[in-house]
């Protein structure tokens, strides 16, 4: 178009110089304008006011700067449409290929068809009980809605197949879940018993160690350690007795340990009642007439292979555990008798009485005479486990010493009731011992 209308302008400046060489000049500026071939020839000319030659060459210099700019602007337009044009066409070939790709089986994920698993069970087995709950109670509504929609649509239930899949998909996630809970139930129980026993074991050797520093403080009143004393009942008699100020925890085994040592006869009598409201024979230790010792646990019997009638110092240690009811009777280090089947499954249990030296007919008092015994006591110890025979045999041939973790023997813990018995010094741990 420019090249044109450049054609024009010089054609028009030709014949106007060959007029001007032919006539003479009238004054008066003429532009030439093209004229299609179709149109009419007569058509007249406007005549233009007058121009001088310097406003005419600065009109059609501006006349073709617009001509430029317009043909720039129109340029620009055109390719920023061709880069579109080619942008959509390549997006248009990707989709094209993935589509073809797709539906041919290839190219990755593309060609993969993803598993609804219709929000089964979370993938990862540590997922939270909550998730799983939810999960199933989601499963369950949904086949609740398929089975409406199901009779709503043909007016008949929900196919048999796909139900009984459905069912067994639940059936296994029930089982999952209830297998899940089982397992953090157990492991917080073993926990919470694990915490606990350690607690209860912590405790108590802190409170049996406290209590030896201030026995060990006070100095122990005459006794060269707090544990170095014996409980002396020379006589049988209702009132002779010593009372330990501390109770019992409710205990599902315990060892208690003892030195005694007694002449008495016809048998020894009560060295060892324990009783509890309502139960005035909880843990009781007798050899009353000419029977053998008996150990008695709420009321139920077992007879124990020891002899300790001889005047001398022994050290006796009776273990026993509610499971299955199983008991131990050590003398002097040794083994002598075991059995089972002792009050089976009852834990002891706790806020009785301890009374060293009467038999309990009610809680802390009724005695008998006859059931009283007569000689001394020592080093009464109980812990609520069952010590290793190692354990046994050290304090038995004088290799250490073990205070009770629930019962300590310490001055301090024991009252002496009655005129006659007293605590006085203990021989040492040597000049007990039979063998020695």
């Amino acid at each position: 178009m420019f090249y044109l209308l450049y054609g024009l302008l010089c054609f028009c400046a030709m014949e106007r110089a060959r007029l001007t060489r032919g006539q003479e000049d009238d004054g008066k500026r003429y532009i030439c304008r093209a004229v299609a071939i179709s149109g009419d020839p007569s058509c007249p000319v406007t005549l233009l006011p007058d121009l001088s030659v310097g406003g005419q060459e600065e009109e059609l210099r501006n006349t073709v700067m617009q001509l430029r700019e317009t043909i720039s602007q129109q340029k620009e337009t055109i390719s920023k449409q061709l880069g579109t044009i080619n942008e959509l066409t390549t997006k248009l070939s990707l989709c094209a290929s993935a589509t073809n790709d797709r539906k041919y089986g290839k190219g990755g994920s593309w060609g993969k068809d993803k598993q609804n698993t219709m929000g089964d069970v979370p993938r990862d087995p540590n997922d939270s009980i909550e998730n799983l709950g939810k999960t199933m109670q989601g499963l369950k509504d949904r086949l609740e809605n398929l089975e409406q929609m199901r009779a709503n649509v043909s007016g008949v239930s929900f196919p048999s197949e796909l139900r009984d899949l459905l069912q067994r998909r639940l059936g296994e996630l029930e089982k999952q879940l209830l297998k899940k809970v089982s397992s953090l139930e157990e492991e917080k129980s073993v926990l919470s018993n694990a915490t606990a026993a350690y607690r209860m074991k912590t405790e108590s050797a802190l409170n049996a160690l406290v209590e030896r520093i201030s026995e060990l403080e006070k100095g122990g009143g005459d006794f060269k350690s707090p544990e170095q004393f014996k409980l002396c009942l020379p006589q049988r008699t209702n009132y002779l007795y010593g009372r330990i100020t501390k109770t019992l925890p409710e205990m599902y085994a315990f060892t208690i340990c003892m030195w005694i040592r007694s002449s008495s006869s016809p048998g020894i009598g009560t060295p060892f009642s324990y009783g509890v409201p309502g139960q005035a024979n909880e843990i009781v230790l007798i050899e009353w007439g000419n029977n053998p010792i008996e150990l008695l646990i709420n009321d139920k019997v077992a007879q124990l292979p020891l002899e300790v009638r001889d005047g001398k110092w022994h050290h006796i240690c009776i273990c026993w555990t509610t499971r299955d009811g199983q008991w131990e009777a050590y003398q002097d280090g040794e083994r002598l008798g075991a059995g089972d089947n002792l009050a089976a499954w009852h834990p002891i249990k706790p806020g009785g009485v301890i009374i060293l030296g009467q038999e309990q007919d009610v809680v802390g008092g009724r005695f008998d005479a006859g059931q009283a015994f007569v000689g001394e006591l020592s080093q009464v110890n109980i812990w609520d486990r069952i010590l290793k025979p190692t354990e046994i045999q050290s304090m038995a041939n004088c290799s250490s010493y073990i205070p009770g973790n629930v019962i300590s023997w310490l001055a301090s813990n024991v009252e002496v009731f009655g005129r006659g018995a007293s605590k006085r010094p203990l021989e040492i741990c040597r000049e007990r011992v039979p063998n020695a």
